[in-house]
């Protein structure tokens, strides 16, 4: 085997090998020099506060491809004025090497409305703020949805959402004032249940319960009986119920009948109204405790000692001396009577009187 490996034809062939491996290199390292230039290398040129095609050209003439790329929209700087590069000036690359220039747009990158229809105005408004844009005029008009955006306009025209619009842009926005109060109900018998929710939509009502005769949901049904009834007065954003049928409403007088027996009933005004008295309002009275009588001291009177008087007689007359009301000891005076029926007072030395007596005290309790 080994004196195999030493014979001339296979070393040949391995020579051969080589040169053509050597060979195949050396020839794409020429390939490789003559494609990328090398050692060709520019100065790349400064380009920074030119506008986009003054810089464009200088590139151009140099010899270096370009890239342009938008940045945020800066108000300090000039429209399409060249911001950065990249390689920086001063650098050098191969000719044909690509620079990346960034420059300040025209005016700020459109932003895209959001979906703010039928919100409330306060959300709404936070909303469009976040996203950029000012709010100019507020325009109200009915609608049941009060203080509801209903329709954002840009130079007077109805945008949707999803639009978009330049940064900063000034819009108008329309808003609902609220459902009106008292307002009388359309007739929409006689029309087909179509054209009978545009009538009533159109009043700022709600479209009901629309029951069909024959159970169809045909919208070219006419409408023969509506609740409530034409003329009534209602706010608007409520409901007003349909009944359709494919016959006219003098063919269903019948039905019409049995229906205001249910939804018309009749209010027996005959009878005087019923007169209720407002009751007074009264303040709620201040209880307040009840204040003690003083209890009056119970005084014990001091008793007074009777006064005394000596017992007067006169003996001439007889009569009983003044006292207090006690019963006082009589005086009796011997006489002696005459023929003559005359009386003589007798002698003071021939009577003896006796001694005068002292009344009793009372006594007095006072309770």
């Amino acid at each position: 085997m080994l004196k195999s490996l030493f014979n001339w034809k296979v070393l040949l062939n391995l020579v051969v090998a080589i040169g053509v491996f050597v060979g195949l290199v050396w020839l794409t390292f020429r390939w490789l020099e003559y494609h990328t230039n090398h050692g060709q290398e520019i100065p790349v040129p400064n380009v920074i506060n030119k506008s986009v095609y003054d810089a464009v050209k200088i590139l151009e003439d140099t010899g270096l491809e370009y890239e342009v790329d938008s940045a945020e929209y800066n108000p300090v700087y000039k429209p399409f004025q060249v911001l950065k590069m990249h390689p920086i000036s001063s650098s050098r690359v191969k000719p044909g090497s690509l620079v990346r220039i960034v420059v300040n747009p025209r005016t700020w990158a459109p932003i895209t409305i959001p979906d703010v229809i039928n919100r409330y105005s306060g959300l709404a408004f936070q909303r469009l703020d976040q996203v950029g844009l000012k709010i100019g005029d507020t325009i109200y008009e009915p609608s049941i949805q009060k203080d509801a955006l209903l329709r954002v306009l840009y130079k007077g025209n109805a945008v949707n959402p999803g639009s978009r619009l330049p940064r900063f842009s000034v819009i108008d926005v329309v808003l609902g004032s609220g459902p009106m109060r008292n307002i009388s109900i359309p007739s929409v018998v006689g029309l087909s249940v179509k054209e009978a929710k545009a009538v009533i939509l159109k009043s700022m009502f709600e479209v009901g319960l629309v029951e069909h005769e024959d159970g169809s949901k045909d919208e070219s049904d006419i409408i023969y009986y509506q609740d409530p009834a034409a003329g009534d007065v209602r706010d608007q954003g409520m409901q007003i119920d349909l009944w359709a049928s494919k016959r006219t409403p003098a063919e269903l007088r019948a039905k019409v009948e049995q229906l205001n027996s249910i939804y018309r009933m009749k209010v027996d005004t005959s009878l005087p109204p019923v007169h209720y008295d407002e009751v007074p309002n009264y303040s709620e009275p201040n209880y307040a405790p009840p204040v003690a009588a003083p209890v009056p001291k119970k005084e014990i009177p001091k008793p007074e000692p009777a006064k005394t008087e000596p017992a007067k007689t006169s003996a001439a007359t007889g009569t009983k001396p003044a006292g207090t009301g006690a019963e006082k000891p009589k005086t009796t005076a011997t006489s002696s009577q005459g023929s003559g029926g005359s009386s003589k007072p007798a002698s003071a030395g021939n009577t003896a009187q006796p001694p005068a007596q002292k009344p009793k005290a009372k006594k007095v309790v006072v309770e």
